[in-house]
């Protein structure tokens, strides 16, 4: 057979040409099916290569009925807590032979809702949701057309599975930190409607309440960006007496909140000690040194995936909730507060 190639892209014709043999064949060996001889295997490899022929996914796709692609959508691109939680996703996705795709709600319902729809669209096989705002009935409508994790976020529904941390106790670690450094004075800034926001903040407030400084709870609300934090600690550091430790609902509040400190003439440790959530990759820089609640992050992506593949090639409908524990990483943003600042001093008493 002639090997001519018609101009634009070659097709598995050309390559069928090349190679000396039947267009089925050629789509065998592309879809990597089994009881194709070596010698030919080898040949149409070799033709495809020359002509960089690229199979039709999307053709495939419409003949299997499936795409092999998982869509992951983000809460946030600016958070590197995401970053992390996709790594997992992906390397997870490469063993199991899938493609991710991946886009943002960008902390908006009305904008996760849009990109929901375009995953949908796009005909993923699944989806995993990171760390979503939207509303559970639309997750769960969402879930009767593909199987939906969600991660950071507790699910609801038997057709949706989660992968959270325990971010209540998560919470409560970090109140017990500050309070074993000597400090009563415990101030929380919150995530907002963020994902796990809430039980943070009833972890610190339930935790404050068994050591016997109910009294002294103060929340402020905020969001987990820079700006929530900024803005939430400018002020607590106006409320007298003033906070000696202060828990922000995240890493990335937190350097807002830390920003804010240092604006306001006080140093941290020194003047106010500060512990975040998540134990980003910001976390450990080293002229942040924040003191944090570690979150698994990549182990929080990978087993995501997993779940996902449980539902899609296994057939789970059973639904599946993880829960990780978190764990405390002590850094130099914490330290024991300012004699003069402690609440025997201030005549309060515990």
């Amino acid at each position: 057979m002639g090997s001519r190639v018609q101009p634009g892209k070659p097709t598995i014709t050309d390559v069928a040409r090349r190679a000396g043999v039947s267009k089925s064949l050629v789509s065998l060996v592309m879809r990597e099916a089994e009881h194709v001889s070596p010698a030919r295997r080898q040949a149409v490899k070799k033709a495809a290569a020359e002509l960089g022929y690229r199979p039709n996914a999307m053709a495939r796709s419409l003949v299997q009925r499936r795409t092999h692609i998982v869509g992951v959508m983000l809460s946030d691109l600016h958070n590197p807590f995401f970053a992390d939680v996709v790594a997992g996703i992906q390397d997870e996705a490469a063993r199991f032979g899938y493609q991710v795709l991946v886009n943002t709600g960008n902390r908006d319902g009305v904008r996760e809702v849009g990109a929901m729809e375009t995953l949908l669209q796009l005909r993923a096989d699944g989806m995993i949701l990171a760390g979503p705002v939207v509303d559970d009935d639309v997750i769960l409508r969402a879930s009767r057309e593909v199987p939906i994790v969600l991660v950071g976020r507790e699910a609801h529904g038997e057709t949706v599975d989660s992968v959270t941390n325990d971010d209540r106790a998560g919470g409560e670690v970090a109140v017990e930190h500050c309070v074993s450094l000597g400090h009563s004075l415990i101030a929380h800034i919150d995530g907002g409607h963020g994902a796990g926001a809430p039980d943070r903040r009833r972890g610190y407030e339930q935790a404050m309440m068994r050591l016997g400084l109910g009294a002294f709870i103060s929340v402020v609300s905020g969001t987990f960006t820079e700006e929530g934090g900024h803005r939430g600690c400018i002020e607590l550091l106006a409320r007298r007496p003033r906070p000696t430790a202060i828990f922000v609902s995240n890493d990335l509040a937190a350097i807002g909140a830390l920003n804010a400190i240092e604006e306001s003439g006080l140093k941290v440790p020194e003047d106010v000690s500060l512990v975040g959530y998540d134990n980003t990759s910001l976390a450990a820089l080293r002229h942040i040194s924040l003191t944090t609640i570690h979150q698994p992050r990549v182990d929080m992506g990978q087993l995501a995936l997993r779940t996902l593949i449980e539902r899609i090639d296994q057939g789970r409908s059973l639904p599946a909730r993880v829960v990780l524990s978190p764990s405390l990483v002590t850094r130099a943003s914490t330290a024991r507060p300012r004699r003069d600042a402690s609440v025997g001093d201030l005549g309060i008493g515990v």
